[in-house]
């Protein structure tokens, strides 16, 4: 990836604004996407020299009042204003997070078990899914491997046809990703995940220019799974206190509806399954 990744930012929030946007007239030919440089420079109250400088990645230390102007102008929400402060390294030193461990503690794991009603899974920031229960297995058996949710959306067969709403999964873990690369522009693991996606989808190197920037919502899920059928399931992702960088999904359908019944017969079906399987000899 190009080590630009502020000016970046930049140049793709920019082009997303038109002039009526931002309050501010048109005028003359436009011979770019969105705003031009100069009309950022004025919303933002910096010198259009310096703005042109920090898109050019020739200024690449802006102090936080110039960051906070910049976000005001381009009209970041919270989410796209934190990942331009990573971007700019201007966040404290004690939320520069390290690289994400890829190892789940057993203490985690046995709490995943501890729920075998409701599907939980544990992810790292660039969407690897690291350990999961054993009807998080069951609801992502579709999936050969269940290795990486962008993965899995973008280029296993089975994506378009498990989230009924395809194009809002695959924004979502887009936007995710984007958020990771604020984390740690370098991470071999994203570098190397993006390539492939980029290589392999031409949805994924749309969305992926277009630095839409968004972390976990707690938005319904929409699933369409080939052994019962529809399902919507509410979630709630927790921080790994003793992990940074991985969180605990967690999902739940609402009690007594039909997803709760189609949830059951999940686990039912899965548990069946697995003591069909033959076992190993010893």
């Amino acid at each position: 990836m190009d080590d630009n990744h502020l000016g970046e930012f930049l140049r793709a929030r920019r082009a997303g604004l038109q002039p009526q946007d931002v309050g501010m007239a048109s005028y003359g030919a436009r011979r770019v996407a969105g705003l031009r440089r100069e009309e950022v420079a004025v919303l933002a109250g910096v010198n259009a020299d310096y703005y042109t400088r920090l898109e050019q990645g020739r200024e690449r230390n802006p102090s936080p009042q110039v960051l906070d102007a910049l976000s005001r102008a381009l009209h970041l929400d919270a989410d796209a204003r934190a990942h331009l402060y990573r971007l700019a390294g201007a966040v404290p030193g004690d939320l520069l997070s390290a690289r994400v461990a890829e190892r789940v503690s057993p203490a985690l794991r046995q709490l995943m078990d501890g729920y075998p009603n409701t599907p939980a899974f544990v992810m790292n920031r660039t969407l690897d899914i690291l350990a999961t229960n054993a009807l998080a297995d069951a609801l992502y058996a579709p999936f050969d491997p269940a290795d990486n949710l962008a993965r899995m959306a973008f280029l296993d067969p089975a994506g378009r046809r498990f989230y009924p709403d395809w194009n809002r999964a695959a924004q979502a873990a887009v936007a995710n990703l984007r958020q990771a690369a604020g984390f740690d522009p370098d991470d071999p693991r994203l570098a190397e995940l993006v390539r492939t996606l980029t290589d392999q989808s031409a949805d994924f190197a749309r969305l992926w220019n277009a630095h839409t920037v968004r972390g976990k919502t707690q938005d319904a899920k929409h699933f369409l799974h080939p052994d019962v059928g529809p399902l919507t399931l509410i979630y709630q992702a927790f921080d790994v206190r003793d992990a940074p960088g991985q969180q605990l999904v967690i999902y739940h359908a609402e009690p007594g509806g039909a997803s709760a019944q189609a949830l059951d017969l999940l686990g039912s079906v899965h548990a069946t399954q697995r003591q069909a399987e033959p076992r190993p000899h010893l």
